[in-house]
Protein backbone atom coordinates (compact mmCIF):
# COMPACT_ATOMS: atom_id res chain seq x y z
CA UNK A 1 0.00 0.00 0.00
CA UNK A 2 2.48 2.51 1.15
CA UNK A 3 4.49 1.70 -2.91
CA UNK A 4 1.32 2.24 -4.12
CA UNK A 5 0.48 5.36 -2.14
CA UNK A 6 4.12 6.75 -3.14
CA UNK A 7 3.84 6.16 -6.82
CA UNK A 8 0.63 7.95 -7.00
CA UNK A 9 2.01 11.13 -5.16
CA UNK A 10 4.76 11.02 -7.38
CA UNK A 11 3.16 10.81 -10.51
CA UNK A 12 0.86 13.70 -9.92
CA UNK A 13 3.90 15.85 -8.68
CA UNK A 14 5.50 14.94 -12.28
CA UNK A 15 2.17 15.85 -13.67
CA UNK A 16 2.07 18.98 -11.75
CA UNK A 17 5.94 20.00 -12.53
CA UNK A 18 5.47 19.33 -16.63
CA UNK A 19 2.73 21.73 -16.76
CA UNK A 20 3.10 23.61 -14.61
CA UNK A 21 5.93 25.21 -16.66
CA UNK A 22 3.16 26.37 -19.13
CA UNK A 23 0.91 27.80 -16.19
CA UNK A 24 1.43 31.47 -16.07
CA UNK A 25 0.10 34.74 -13.41
CA UNK A 26 -1.49 37.68 -15.35
CA UNK A 27 -1.72 41.12 -14.25
CA UNK A 28 -5.14 41.99 -15.49
CA UNK A 29 -6.97 43.48 -12.29
CA UNK A 30 -6.59 44.68 -8.84
CA UNK A 31 -5.11 42.23 -6.30
CA UNK A 32 -4.84 38.78 -6.58
CA UNK A 33 -3.49 37.91 -10.11
CA UNK A 34 -5.56 35.46 -12.27
CA UNK A 35 -3.78 32.22 -14.04
CA UNK A 36 -3.46 31.24 -17.32
CA UNK A 37 -2.11 28.74 -19.55
CA UNK A 38 0.66 28.94 -22.43
CA UNK A 39 -1.91 26.87 -24.65
CA UNK A 40 0.12 26.96 -27.80
CA UNK A 41 2.91 29.46 -29.78
CA UNK A 42 2.67 32.19 -26.94
CA UNK A 43 -0.91 32.06 -27.17
CA UNK A 44 -2.15 32.49 -23.33
CA UNK A 45 -5.90 30.78 -22.17
CA UNK A 46 -7.69 32.01 -19.36
CA UNK A 47 -10.69 33.11 -17.74
CA UNK A 48 -12.42 36.18 -19.78
CA UNK A 49 -14.04 37.29 -16.13
CA UNK A 50 -10.54 37.69 -14.56
CA UNK A 51 -9.13 40.32 -17.27
CA UNK A 52 -10.40 43.62 -15.60
CA UNK A 53 -8.39 46.08 -17.71
CA UNK A 54 -7.56 45.92 -22.00
CA UNK A 55 -4.24 47.26 -21.48
CA UNK A 56 -0.40 47.26 -19.45
CA UNK A 57 -1.45 43.57 -18.98
CA UNK A 58 2.10 42.19 -17.37
CA UNK A 59 2.97 38.12 -17.03
CA UNK A 60 4.90 36.40 -14.72
CA UNK A 61 6.69 33.79 -16.27
CA UNK A 62 7.43 30.57 -14.16
CA UNK A 63 10.48 31.50 -14.29
CA UNK A 64 10.20 34.28 -12.11
CA UNK A 65 10.68 36.81 -15.21
CA UNK A 66 7.91 39.50 -16.35
CA UNK A 67 6.48 39.85 -20.19
CA UNK A 68 4.20 42.18 -21.81
CA UNK A 69 0.92 40.45 -22.87
CA UNK A 70 -1.73 41.80 -25.58
CA UNK A 71 -5.28 41.09 -25.05
CA UNK A 72 -6.40 39.47 -28.73
CA UNK A 73 -9.89 38.99 -27.36
CA UNK A 74 -12.68 37.44 -25.11
CA UNK A 75 -15.74 35.83 -25.22
CA UNK A 76 -18.27 36.40 -22.21
CA UNK A 77 -20.40 33.57 -23.11
CA UNK A 78 -17.85 30.80 -23.12
CA UNK A 79 -15.75 32.93 -20.10
CA UNK A 80 -12.33 33.03 -21.99
CA UNK A 81 -9.69 35.44 -22.98
CA UNK A 82 -6.80 34.72 -25.42
CA UNK A 83 -3.63 37.24 -24.74
CA UNK A 84 -0.07 36.79 -26.94
CA UNK A 85 2.63 36.64 -25.04
CA UNK A 86 6.42 37.52 -25.81
CA UNK A 87 8.33 35.51 -25.55
CA UNK A 88 6.51 32.70 -24.00
CA UNK A 89 7.94 29.49 -22.40
CA UNK A 90 8.79 26.37 -24.01
CA UNK A 91 7.50 23.20 -24.21
CA UNK A 92 4.30 21.90 -25.30
CA UNK A 93 1.12 20.74 -23.62
CA UNK A 94 -0.92 17.36 -24.16
CA UNK A 95 -4.58 17.60 -24.46
CA UNK A 96 -6.14 14.68 -23.55
CA UNK A 97 -8.78 12.42 -25.20
CA UNK A 98 -12.32 13.15 -24.81
CA UNK A 99 -12.42 9.59 -23.41
CA UNK A 100 -10.29 10.98 -21.01
CA UNK A 101 -13.31 12.90 -18.81
CA UNK A 102 -15.13 10.30 -17.11
CA UNK A 103 -16.87 10.66 -13.84
CA UNK A 104 -14.32 9.99 -10.89
CA UNK A 105 -11.38 9.64 -13.08
CA UNK A 106 -9.05 11.57 -10.44
CA UNK A 107 -7.50 15.38 -11.48
CA UNK A 108 -5.59 18.55 -10.34
CA UNK A 109 -6.22 22.04 -10.90
CA UNK A 110 -3.55 24.11 -11.83
CA UNK A 111 -2.79 28.06 -10.63
CA UNK A 112 -0.42 30.31 -10.11
CA UNK A 113 -2.24 33.56 -8.22
CA UNK A 114 1.44 34.62 -7.99
CA UNK A 115 5.34 34.04 -7.62
CA UNK A 116 4.26 30.22 -6.27
CA UNK A 117 2.45 26.87 -8.47
CA UNK A 118 -0.66 25.95 -6.52
CA UNK A 119 -2.47 22.67 -6.94
CA UNK A 120 -5.48 21.21 -5.81
CA UNK A 121 -6.62 17.49 -6.02
CA UNK A 122 -10.09 16.10 -6.75
CA UNK A 123 -12.61 13.97 -8.76
CA UNK A 124 -14.57 14.94 -11.87
CA UNK A 125 -18.27 15.02 -10.25
CA UNK A 126 -19.81 15.05 -13.21
CA UNK A 127 -19.14 14.56 -17.02
CA UNK A 128 -22.68 15.63 -19.40
CA UNK A 129 -22.93 16.40 -23.49
CA UNK A 130 -23.06 19.93 -24.70
CA UNK A 131 -24.62 22.89 -23.23
CA UNK A 132 -24.94 26.56 -23.01
CA UNK A 133 -23.93 29.70 -20.36
CA UNK A 134 -26.20 32.00 -19.18
CA UNK A 135 -24.48 34.02 -21.46
CA UNK A 136 -25.33 32.10 -24.51
CA UNK A 137 -21.75 30.61 -25.05
CA UNK A 138 -21.96 26.60 -26.47
CA UNK A 139 -19.64 24.69 -24.44
CA UNK A 140 -19.20 21.11 -25.98
CA UNK A 141 -19.35 18.90 -22.97
CA UNK A 142 -20.14 19.41 -19.33
CA UNK A 143 -17.24 18.92 -16.25
CA UNK A 144 -18.24 19.82 -13.07
CA UNK A 145 -15.57 19.29 -10.17
CA UNK A 146 -15.31 18.16 -6.58
CA UNK A 147 -12.70 20.27 -6.03
CA UNK A 148 -11.61 23.15 -3.85
CA UNK A 149 -11.42 26.76 -5.23
CA UNK A 150 -8.98 28.73 -4.36
CA UNK A 151 -6.88 32.12 -4.99
CA UNK A 152 -6.09 32.29 -8.74
CA UNK A 153 -8.31 28.94 -9.56
CA UNK A 154 -10.20 30.70 -12.85
CA UNK A 155 -8.14 30.56 -16.12
CA UNK A 156 -6.05 28.01 -14.66
CA UNK A 157 -5.69 24.24 -16.44
CA UNK A 158 -7.29 20.89 -15.65
CA UNK A 159 -5.03 18.05 -15.49
CA UNK A 160 -5.00 14.38 -15.38
CA UNK A 161 -2.64 12.25 -13.27
CA UNK A 162 -0.65 11.87 -16.70
CA UNK A 163 0.09 15.25 -16.92
CA UNK A 164 -2.43 15.75 -20.01
CA UNK A 165 -4.50 18.95 -19.99
CA UNK A 166 -8.42 18.56 -20.14
CA UNK A 167 -9.46 22.36 -20.13
CA UNK A 168 -9.40 25.68 -18.42
CA UNK A 169 -10.64 26.12 -14.94
CA UNK A 170 -13.42 28.87 -13.92
CA UNK A 171 -15.92 29.34 -10.99
CA UNK A 172 -19.04 31.39 -12.92
CA UNK A 173 -20.27 29.79 -14.83
CA UNK A 174 -22.27 27.36 -12.98
CA UNK A 175 -22.67 30.25 -10.17
CA UNK A 176 -19.67 29.78 -8.40
CA UNK A 177 -19.76 25.75 -8.99
CA UNK A 178 -16.16 24.64 -10.08
CA UNK A 179 -16.32 23.65 -13.83
CA UNK A 180 -13.65 22.96 -16.44
CA UNK A 181 -14.17 24.64 -19.80
CA UNK A 182 -13.06 21.71 -22.40
CA UNK A 183 -10.11 21.60 -24.51
CA UNK A 184 -11.81 21.52 -27.76
CA UNK A 185 -14.40 23.94 -26.49
CA UNK A 186 -11.15 26.33 -25.78
CA UNK A 187 -9.34 25.48 -29.20
CA UNK A 188 -12.69 26.25 -31.23
CA UNK A 189 -13.16 29.60 -28.98
CA UNK A 190 -9.15 30.40 -29.42
CA UNK A 191 -8.93 29.85 -32.94
CA UNK A 192 -12.06 32.43 -33.19
CA UNK A 193 -10.83 34.83 -30.92
CA UNK A 194 -7.11 35.03 -32.98
CA UNK A 195 -8.95 35.67 -36.25
CA UNK A 196 -11.79 38.06 -35.11
CA UNK A 197 -11.05 39.32 -31.82
CA UNK A 198 -14.83 37.63 -30.80
CA UNK A 199 -17.01 34.81 -31.07
CA UNK A 200 -19.41 35.67 -33.31
CA UNK A 201 -22.83 35.50 -32.82
CA UNK A 202 -26.32 35.97 -34.24
CA UNK A 203 -28.53 38.70 -33.16
CA UNK A 204 -32.15 39.26 -33.36
CA UNK A 205 -33.01 42.54 -31.33
CA UNK A 206 -36.22 41.56 -29.22
CA UNK A 207 -36.77 40.27 -25.42
CA UNK A 208 -39.14 37.15 -24.55
CA UNK A 209 -41.03 35.70 -22.37
CA UNK A 210 -42.29 32.11 -22.28
CA UNK A 211 -45.99 31.20 -22.68
CA UNK A 212 -48.08 28.72 -23.04
CA UNK A 213 -49.88 28.39 -26.02
CA UNK A 214 -53.91 26.98 -26.01
CA UNK A 215 -54.23 23.77 -26.75
CA UNK A 216 -56.79 24.65 -29.41
CA UNK A 217 -54.31 27.12 -30.98
CA UNK A 218 -51.22 23.99 -31.10
CA UNK A 219 -54.30 21.78 -32.76
CA UNK A 220 -55.49 23.94 -35.26
CA UNK A 221 -51.67 25.61 -36.07
CA UNK A 222 -50.16 22.42 -36.18
CA UNK A 223 -47.20 23.75 -33.60
CA UNK A 224 -44.25 21.19 -32.83
CA UNK A 225 -44.32 22.22 -29.22
CA UNK A 226 -47.04 23.41 -26.52
CA UNK A 227 -44.97 26.76 -25.38
CA UNK A 228 -43.34 29.69 -27.25
CA UNK A 229 -41.66 33.17 -26.72
CA UNK A 230 -44.03 35.94 -26.44
CA UNK A 231 -42.07 38.98 -27.78
CA UNK A 232 -41.82 41.91 -24.96
CA UNK A 233 -39.70 44.31 -26.77
CA UNK A 234 -38.44 45.28 -29.84
CA UNK A 235 -35.21 47.32 -30.10
CA UNK A 236 -34.96 50.25 -33.23
CA UNK A 237 -33.45 49.51 -35.65
CA UNK A 238 -32.90 45.65 -34.90
CA UNK A 239 -32.75 43.35 -37.39
CA UNK A 240 -36.30 41.86 -36.15
CA UNK A 241 -37.80 45.32 -36.23
CA UNK A 242 -36.77 45.80 -40.07
CA UNK A 243 -38.29 41.95 -40.48
CA UNK A 244 -41.88 43.19 -39.06
CA UNK A 245 -41.92 41.81 -35.61
CA UNK A 246 -44.43 43.50 -33.16
CA UNK A 247 -45.01 43.29 -29.39
CA UNK A 248 -47.27 40.70 -28.67
CA UNK A 249 -46.17 38.56 -31.53
CA UNK A 250 -45.33 34.64 -29.85
CA UNK A 251 -42.12 33.28 -31.71
CA UNK A 252 -42.32 29.33 -32.22
CA UNK A 253 -39.81 28.33 -34.75
CA UNK A 254 -36.62 29.27 -36.75
CA UNK A 255 -36.20 27.65 -39.64
CA UNK A 256 -38.07 25.31 -39.09
CA UNK A 257 -36.96 24.43 -36.13
CA UNK A 258 -39.61 25.16 -32.76
CA UNK A 259 -38.38 27.56 -30.49
CA UNK A 260 -40.28 26.62 -27.11
CA UNK A 261 -37.59 28.66 -24.86
CA UNK A 262 -34.83 31.19 -24.69
CA UNK A 263 -31.81 28.75 -25.07
CA UNK A 264 -33.58 27.50 -28.26
CA UNK A 265 -33.24 30.52 -29.58
CA UNK A 266 -29.37 30.65 -28.66
CA UNK A 267 -28.78 27.94 -30.32
CA UNK A 268 -30.28 28.94 -33.50
CA UNK A 269 -28.31 32.30 -33.30
CA UNK A 270 -24.81 30.81 -33.56
CA UNK A 271 -22.13 31.99 -35.64
CA UNK A 272 -22.79 30.84 -38.99
CA UNK A 273 -26.59 32.07 -38.76
CA UNK A 274 -24.93 36.02 -39.30
CA UNK A 275 -25.86 37.59 -42.13
CA UNK A 276 -28.11 35.24 -43.67
CA UNK A 277 -31.92 35.39 -43.97
CA UNK A 278 -33.68 33.09 -41.66
CA UNK A 279 -37.64 32.09 -41.64
CA UNK A 280 -39.06 32.98 -38.63
CA UNK A 281 -42.65 32.23 -37.83
CA UNK A 282 -44.47 34.15 -35.11
CA UNK A 283 -48.32 33.79 -33.89
CA UNK A 284 -50.30 36.42 -34.58
CA UNK A 285 -54.01 37.07 -33.94
CA UNK A 286 -54.62 33.77 -33.43
CA UNK A 287 -52.67 33.02 -36.53
CA UNK A 288 -48.94 31.71 -38.08
CA UNK A 289 -47.23 34.43 -39.88
CA UNK A 290 -44.03 33.80 -41.73
CA UNK A 291 -41.27 36.27 -41.55
CA UNK A 292 -38.70 36.74 -43.27
CA UNK A 293 -34.90 38.14 -41.12
CA UNK A 294 -32.06 38.72 -42.24
CA UNK A 295 -29.51 38.34 -38.55
CA UNK A 296 -27.44 40.74 -37.52
CA UNK A 297 -24.07 39.68 -35.43
CA UNK A 298 -24.39 40.30 -31.45
CA UNK A 299 -22.00 42.57 -29.72
CA UNK A 300 -21.08 41.37 -26.78
CA UNK A 301 -20.98 43.86 -23.89
CA UNK A 302 -17.50 44.36 -22.18
CA UNK A 303 -16.91 42.95 -18.57
CA UNK A 304 -16.60 45.03 -16.04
Amino acid sequence: MATTLETLSQDLAGAVERVGRRVVAIRARRRIPSSGIVWRDGLVVTAAHTIQREEDITVLLPDGGTARATLLGRDLGSDLAALRLDPSPGGEIEIAPPDALRVGTMVLALGRPGPTLTAAFGLISAAGDAWRTWHGGKIDRLIRLDIGIYDGFSGGPLVDGAGRVLGVNTSTLLRGAPTTIPAETVERVLAQLVEHGRVPAGYLGVATETVRLPDQLVKVEKLPERTGLMIVSVESGSPAEQAGMLLGDVLVAIDDTAVADPGDVLAALDADSVGREADVRVIRAGKTKALSVKIGERVARRAR
